[in-house]
């Protein structure tokens, strides 16, 4: 072996023998405030973030943040209360409100929900957006085509119950999901098509009421329920759709005759301004004399308004106590937290962002 030969054979041994350098640390570490806890996560309207293309890489942080997180912060679920698009189904642009088509919109769409394919159920009440030629009014929606339940193997194991879309197609925009986890038992969550049918929440009431469910912690959500700054639950609005049931009536005629429903969310609704008009929230007893949390959350106006960035990435951690009885909200921003810059805005800490729910037995 000549020295040349003797060198790169040294070299090589070198690089075997060398521990491997240390990985960066992580731009936004999260962690339970119980590591017994299991945590969901909500999402917002997004679809300020879709219908700008410079706004897009946005929702996909969000999405990509929840898949990273997986472990850490025990996610078993990301819920989203809608919207995901700006127009279902509209070519001409209003460029005072958006630079996206509504096949581009679906596609990004689908595509950052794509990052949670294989790694986390998602689980999404149909706004008003998903709608119709632009807000809402007609019953058709490409959904189903973006969304079909093959696309997610997460789904297989979780996805108990669905009911058709008001076209009659079998869709997960009516759709039942359990989870079983050793501190809180058994969980439904169920979501409802805008502006839910009879049928729907008839479908839901049943599902809830049967001997298979009756005993489950149920969450509902679904995309109009409650109006920012009041918290009064919405009713009677200026959409052409029927048949339709919005927030006071999906209450009577749902929420409040089933007992096992404890939490509702929802989105939709909000106005510019500060960031307490953009949620809401409430307690009521249902039939059963039980507390019933109700929670709006829709930030897409942070981050400059209407026609912002979309949202500013803001999210809630929703995890579930170890004590089977209570979950802690937080309101965080990867897009805050990703960065040492700006991580000391990550978390919103008012007493609209974080505050327990406590749901007894």
């Amino acid at each position: 072996m000549n020295r040349i030969q003797l060198f790169f054979a040294l070299v090589c041994m070198l690089a075997f023998m060398t521990p491997p350098a240390v990985a960066q640390d992580r731009a936004d570490p999260q962690k339970l405030t119980d590591p017994k806890s299991f945590s969901m996560i909500l999402l917002g309207d997004p679809q300020g973030y879709v219908k700008y293309d410079i706004n897009q890489p946005l929702f996909e942080l969000c999405t990509a943040w929840c898949a990273d997180n997986k472990k850490t912060l025990n996610i078993k679920a990301v819920l989203v209360t809608g919207d995901l698009v700006e127009q279902n189904e509209n070519i001409v642009l209003n460029r005072n409100m958006l630079n996206q088509t509504s096949r581009q919109m679906w596609e990004w769409a689908s595509h950052c929900m794509g990052r949670l394919d294989g790694c986390l159920p998602y689980i999404i009440a149909t706004g008003n957006h998903e709608y119709g030629y632009v807000r809402g009014d007609e019953s058709f929606t490409h959904f189903p085509e973006y969304f079909p339940v093959e696309r997610n193997s997460c789904w297989t194991d979780c996805l108990v119950s669905a009911y058709p879309n008001r076209e009659g197609k079998a869709s997960l925009e009516n759709a039942a999901y359990e989870f079983v986890e050793p501190t809180w038992g058994k969980l439904l969550v169920i979501a409802a098509e805008w502006a839910p049918r009879d049928e729907v929440l008839n479908w839901a009431k049943k599902l809830c009421e049967s001997k298979k469910y009756s005993k489950h912690t149920v969450v509902f959500i679904t995309h109009s329920f409650l109006n920012e700054l009041t918290a009064e639950r919405t009713a009677n609005e200026k959409y052409r759709i029927k048949p339709a049931n919005y927030g006071q009536d999906i209450w009577d005629k749902l929420v409040y005759p089933c007992s096992n429903i404890r939490l509702v969310l929802c989105g939709h609704t909000g106005i510019p301004g500060d960031y307490e008009n953009s949620v809401a929230y409430r307690e009521d007893n249902n039939s059963a004399g039980k507390s019933v949390a109700q929670m709006m959350f829709n930030v897409q106006i942070l981050g400059g308004g209407w026609e912002g960035n979309g949202g500013d990435g803001w999210l809630r951690i929703l995890e579930f106590m170890p004590d089977g009885q209570t979950i802690k909200v937080r309101t965080y921003s990867p897009l805050f937290g990703i960065s040492p810059t700006t991580r000391q805005f990550a978390y919103r800490t008012g007493k609209c962002d974080q505050f327990d729910i406590v749901v007894k037995p």
